[in-house]
């Protein structure tokens, strides 16, 4: 067994146990593999252990990244005669407006949406392409100000905000998005975890025709805490790939 193999068991086991823990069905968990920095041949070493879902910061290095690894997958396909099944590609990490062009050709998800004028020039761009978008909204529940998203109070405001952004009809708003402080004991991040939660669950009650499923929310550190608070996308990259040689999401 490789090294990346034995990571993806042991998380997959982790995040079964912390679902079971939660009285939680591991199978609503949507584990995206965090594949910052690391080279494309590690994606598709991945990808051949069963991971789907991965996870960029930054639209440049996805630029380069993401193109080359589903070209390989559809030239290997092709070789073998059969069908293939290509990643869901997410943006995770803040997204510059100069960047809006690359980011909707490139991504499946986009989980990062912090602002009304920056869902708008994606709907745009997503229109001109024939795309349906899949967005999350990132709201800054700790209030961080090293941190990116949506403040969620006022709540009128924010509110408001969501209000403009669910009428773009080539946006798809599947829920939120938070990062969650860097705290000692895992557990301490838990009332972040409610505060999206319940911030959800009311936007539930203001939009009733937009379910709003997903939660992203716990990382490498605080996966399992996440999870126990109802979250149904994490975002893992150490536990996975191992150490960054630069700091990085995940």
């Amino acid at each position: 067994m490789t090294k990346l193999e034995h990571n993806l068991v042991n998380l997959q086991q982790r995040i079964a146990d912390a679902a079971t823990r939660a009285g939680r069905n591991p199978n609503e968990i949507t584990l995206v593999a965090v594949s910052k920095t690391f080279p494309a041949e590690a994606v598709l070493a991945a990808y051949a252990l069963g991971m789907r879902n991965f996870g960029e910061n930054r639209a440049e290095e996805a630029a380069e990244k993401i193109p080359l690894i589903n070209q390989q997958l559809q030239t290997t396909a092709l070789t073998h005669h059969r069908t293939i099944e290509l990643p869901t590609w997410h943006l995770i990490g803040h997204l510059q407006s100069r960047k809006v062009k690359d980011a909707v050709a490139l991504f499946d998800s986009i989980q990062s949406i912090d602002s009304v004028a920056l869902a708008k020039k994606l709907n745009d761009r997503a229109a001109a392409l024939g795309k349906k978008l899949s967005i999350l909204l990132e709201v800054n529940v700790s209030g961080e100000a090293s941190k990116y998203g949506f403040a969620p109070d006022p709540r009128e405001t924010f509110v408001a905000a969501v209000r403009d952004i669910v009428g773009l009809s080539n946006l798809d708003l599947q829920g939120l998005m938070t990062v969650a402080p860097i705290v000692q004991n895992p557990d301490d991040a838990r009332p972040h975890f409610r505060a999206l939660r319940e911030l959800r669950d009311q936007l539930r009650i203001e939009f009733p025709d937009h379910p709003l499923p997903h939660l992203s929310m716990g990382m490498t550190d605080d996966f399992q805490a996440a999870i126990a608070e109802g979250a149904t996308i994490i975002r893992v990259g150490r536990a996975i790939f191992g150490e960054r040689t630069s700091p990085g999401e995940g």
